[in-house]
């Protein structure tokens, strides 16, 4: 058992990475395609990418696949119905996400990303559920960490900051939606469904809204194949495979070091250093999702 949380923990940390690297595959990527041909690319390599392990995982376990009748039916309409929600709201995530990143710094974009985790419960309490203290805590160090991170002498915030800050509060949304239909079916097919709509969607405001060319597309091969065979594809599978019998907080908290890992993988690959200000707002909005991931006590 302990031989296998060490593995579990080493395959999250590897999704950590790719996540955190995967930004500076996206901000490479933007030097070449637009947000929706970048994003139309990606998630569809993504969905195809699942789709053998779909095959893979229906042959081992066929009882999950093919269940008969009634039951048969309203599993594909539940996995149909919540992969078009989900691949709707990560789609809108993605596009501000990807426009942000134009103008800000991958290592800023990565922990301005990452406060999902203190938006979701925020988001909750608009549904009447009841906010623990430390969410409470930890939304007043995200707001600190925001101020020194974002906030220039000027005392305005960058368009790529604001941007990616409506990123991260439709990824909270994301993971609501997720939540919500993640227990009626299965999770992969679940993913793949949101990876194909979230392509079809992009591909439709790319062919709109922009002008894909082939030579482009050629140039930012690299970064898109990145972003969606190793982020989409490869990490989404260390995930599930890593969450397997791991405790869901220390799981998290292992997956937030993507923030941390955006930051140095901007510095040493790209150069983008931050600067002293930018880094106690980093250090502080990373103390802040931590706070939030920390377990409750309970009381005896």
């Amino acid at each position: 058992m302990q031989k296998e949380k060490i593995r579990n923990s080493i395959l999250l940390l590897l999704t950590a990475i790719i996540w955190g690297t995967a930004f500076v595959a996206q901000s490479v990527g933007m030097d070449y395609v637009g947000p929706f041909t970048f994003n139309s690319a990606r998630f569809l390599i993504g969905g195809m990418v699942l789709v053998p392990l779909i095959i893979y995982r229906s042959r081992k376990n066929p009882i999950l696949y093919n269940r008969n009748g009634e039951e048969k039916q309203k599993n594909r309409k539940t996995v149909w119905i919540g992969g078009i929600c989900c691949g709707m709201a990560l789609c809108a995530g993605s596009l501000f996400q990807q426009m942000g990143i134009r103008h800000t710094t991958v290592g800023k974009a990565g922990f301005i990303t990452t406060l999902y985790i203190i938006i979701v419960p925020l988001v909750e309490l608009l549904f009447g559920k009841k906010i623990a203290k430390k969410i409470w805590i930890g939304a007043i160090l995200a707001i600190i960490g925001l101020y020194l991170l974002c906030i220039n002498e000027n005392f305005s915030i960058g368009k790529g900051d604001v941007l990616v800050l409506v990123c991260a509060i439709l990824f909270a949304i994301h993971i609501l939606v997720i939540d919500y239909f993640a227990p009626k079916t299965d999770g992969v097919c679940l993913s793949a469904i949101q990876f194909f709509v979230s392509g079809i969607i992009s591909l439709v405001g790319a062919l709109l809204f922009e002008n894909p060319n082939f030579l482009a597309m050629t140039k930012a091969i690299y970064p898109i194949l990145y972003a969606g065979v190793m982020s989409c594809g490869v990490a989404y599978t260390l995930q599930v495979i890593g969450q397997k019998n791991m405790n869901p907080t220390v799981a998290s908290m292992i997956l937030s070091l993507e923030s941390v890992i955006s930051v140095l993988a901007g510095w040493i690959i790209l150069g983008q250093a931050l600067s002293v200000k930018e880094m106690i707002g980093c250090i502080i909005v990373f103390m802040a999702v931590i706070l939030v991931q920390l377990p409750e006590k309970k009381n005896k």
